[in-house]
């Protein structure tokens, strides 16, 4: 890890990149574990800790697609979406959420805000790599 960031996520050139994908989860372990899954799929990673860093993120580096924790500290997952969403540069971006939140008014608060998936915490590599392909090319 370095200044809070897992290098897991960092792919050598090598390898053909299917998409980028910004990963907004303010937990290490969590972000670790999808920085892993994405560098198998050949997905690059970019990581932010929080909403803020997650909007940074979104607008310096140009991701394909965002997993974002809706637990944020500060601003949470939802309002950094509404956010994104607001912002030209970033409105077309899909947005996944993947949380701890089961509940069926969080989901339809995430969908109201331009959230295209709801994914819960734990989710299988496979469940995973399946809602991935829906809106990224898979990696070679």
């Amino acid at each position: 890890m370095v200044n809070g960031q897992t290098q897991i996520g960092k792919v050598s050139s090598d390898k053909t990149m299917a998409g980028r994908v910004l990963i907004v989860e303010d937990q290490v372990d969590h972000r670790m574990i999808l920085a892993v899954m994405l560098s198998h799929l050949h997905y690059q990673v970019i990581e932010a800790a929080d909403g803020l860093e997650g909007i940074h993120k979104a607008l310096s580096e140009a991701p394909d697609l965002i997993i974002m924790d809706l637990g944020l500290p500060g601003i949470d997952g939802l309002e950094t979406t509404v956010r994104l969403k607001q912002n030209p540069k970033t409105a077309h971006i899909p947005v996944i959420a993947h949380t701890i939140w089961k509940e069926e008014e969080y989901k339809q608060k995430a969908h109201q805000v331009g959230i295209v998936e709801y994914l819960t915490k734990p989710i299988p590599s496979e469940t995973f790599k399946r809602v991935l392909e829906k809106f990224l090319p898979q990696g070679s």
